[in-house]
């Protein structure tokens, strides 16, 4: 009876200890491709249709002479229905590093999490910042090893190192891009005309911030998905600023209306 206890507790022991074992290195994963299970568990003949994950945001970010601009809003919705006006879609990853999230939530805020965590064991390990295009690629990495499971993430990793600012593109796909000037989102389509109208590289950071703080007000105003509260961040060579945390309601609406309305007085 004792042995016989013995070795079912060692039994027990063991398969715990190998249900824990890919925790320590990896993730667990599922025991079949996600793809696969999608495949059998939804069949739209079979009246399963797959569910569709509607989403809808709006982030920006663009480089000009004294920085970074980044600018998004605060709105989460699951298709027509407003699950939240006060989303903090920019990750703050480091004093000299942001993250903005479009997509899915939950991807994007938990890998961006990881990607902090990385970034920190990155600088006590070598004793200075990672650059911002070490980040990306980290994150690049990352979603590419996961693609195909289902990951939903547009979101762009900018800041400040050595070499000056610097702003990239990361999606699910694992895309990774480098550019000026960045929008994601639903919204995006709106926050692109008004950054392609006014946006000059000599901007100073009073307009330049108003230039993100305007084109996220106009895609919440265009895009059902997009609203809540516009959040504008400054990034220079001493780090990321939160510049405003406005709500981009009716009174925004008003003020932008006014300006009009004046400027063609005049």
């Amino acid at each position: 009876g004792a042995s016989s206890d013995a070795g079912a507790l060692a039994v027990s022991d063991a398969a715990l200890m190998a249900a824990a074992a890919p925790l320590h290195g990896a993730f667990a994963l599922p025991p079949q491709p996600p793809a696969t299970f999608w495949a059998t568990a939804f069949n739209a003949s079979a009246g399963t249709p797959a569910p569709e994950f509607a989403k809808g945001t709006t982030t920006l970010a663009f480089e000009f002479a004294h920085g970074v601009i980044v600018a998004v809003d605060s709105r989460a919705t699951m298709g027509p229905y407003i699950s939240s006006q006060n989303v903090k879609k920019v990750i703050e990853i480091n004093p000299y590093l942001l993250g903005t999230m479009a997509g899915g939530a939950a991807d994007c805020s938990f890998w961006e999490r990881e990607l902090g965590r990385r970034c920190r064991m990155y600088e006590l390990r070598n004793g200075e910042r990672i650059s911002v295009a070490a980040a990306s690629k980290i994150l690049s990495s990352i979603v590419y090893y996961y693609r195909g499971y289902g990951l939903s993430m547009g979101t762009m990793v900018t800041g400040w190192d050595k070499t000056g600012p610097a702003l990239y593109y990361v999606d699910s796909d694992g895309t990774r891009m480098r550019g000026q000037r960045f929008s994601v989102g639903s919204g995006s389509t709106y926050a692109y005309a008004i950054l392609d109208t006014f946006f000059r590289h000599d901007l100073s950071p009073a307009d330049a911030c108003e230039l993100g703080r305007r084109a996220i007000y106009h895609a919440t105003h265009r895009d059902a998905y997009s609203g809540g509260y516009i959040n504008v961040y400054h990034i220079d060579k001493d780090g990321w600023k939160n510049i405003c945390h406005e709500d981009s309601g009716m009174d925004k609406h008003y003020e932008y209306a006014a300006q009009k309305e004046a400027a063609m007085a005049s």
